[in-house]
């Protein structure tokens, strides 16, 4: 019998406010990256919004934080996510 593969962000797709349930650590980190990722991304088209472009500087930040946020994910650099992950929370 050949199990069923699940999708590793399907969370993201889930429409139910509460959090997915929680496997080990390492999902813990990746799955909250993931979610202040997208949170951030949302404040970037806020910050690029704002009239006469006085958003830029904000949105360049973040839109350098997000990058580099993904960098880390994609060479699984479990520190750097810890950092970006910690960045991200306090963006607003």
């Amino acid at each position: 019998m050949i199990p069923t593969p699940t999708d590793p962000l399907g969370f993201l797709n889930n429409s139910s406010a509460d959090p997915p349930r929680r496997t080990n650590d390492q999902t813990d980190l990746i799955q909250d990256l993931l979610y202040e990722i997208i949170r951030v991304k949302d404040l970037i088209k806020y910050y690029d919004a704002i009239p006469n472009g006085a958003g830029q500087l904000g949105s360049s930040i973040l839109t350098e934080l997000v990058a580099e946020a993904y960098k880390s994910l994609v060479d699984y650099d479990t520190v750097l996510m810890k950092k970006y992950y910690d960045l991200l929370l306090n963006c607003d």
